[in-house]
């Protein structure tokens, strides 16, 4: 085969897992109800994909909100009921933004089992695109999220801490 084909970006959720068509859609459903929700949704992505004929296939990103979210939900250090509204992309969107109140720490592998699910359910070749800090940290960088809690000499954003823990040199 001289070209293979893919599908770009995410796919839409449905209805069932979250609101449609909504930037950061909040999930519709809870723990198992969840996890399971997601599987579905990546499951019926992943078989569409295959009936009609794509090569390699994806799990649509059915398992995060967005791939900010994608990363940060495997971190502890986040108050995820302590949201702050703030613009997007040049203030087109507004979103709802997860605030750090202490300090980050990994919870547990990001993407790992949601990765094997997929693979376990295709025998196509799977394009996987993992949640990575890198983008998290440009992204908050750009968001300047503040931290309600005091560090020190008061309030700073996320990437001061940071920058402050690196040398002071923001990178």
């Amino acid at each position: 085969m001289m070209l293979e084909t893919t599908v770009t970006g995410s796919l839409p959720k449905p209805s069932w897992l979250a609101d449609p068509e909504k930037l950061w859609a909040r999930w519709r459903l809870e723990d198992e109800e969840l996890r399971r929700g997601k599987e579905d949704a990546a499951l019926v992505w992943l078989k569409e994909q295959e009936a009609a004929g794509v090569d390699i296939v994806s799990d649509g990103e059915q398992f995060r909100i967005h791939f900010v979210h994608g990363f940060l939900e495997h971190l502890g250090g986040i108050d995820w009921n302590l949201k702050t509204s703030m613009g997007i992309r040049d203030n087109r969107y507004v979103v709802d933004v997860t605030t750090v109140t202490g300090p980050l720490h990994r919870e547990g592998p990001a993407d790992t089992t949601e990765a094997r699910f997929v693979r376990d359910h295709t025998e196509r070749k799977l394009k996987f695109c993992p949640a990575r800090a890198h983008d998290n940290l440009r992204y908050h960088r750009r968001c300047s999220l503040w931290a309600p809690r005091r560090h020190g000499d008061g309030l700073r954003s996320t990437s001061q801490r940071r920058s402050q823990r690196v040398g002071g040199n923001r990178r």
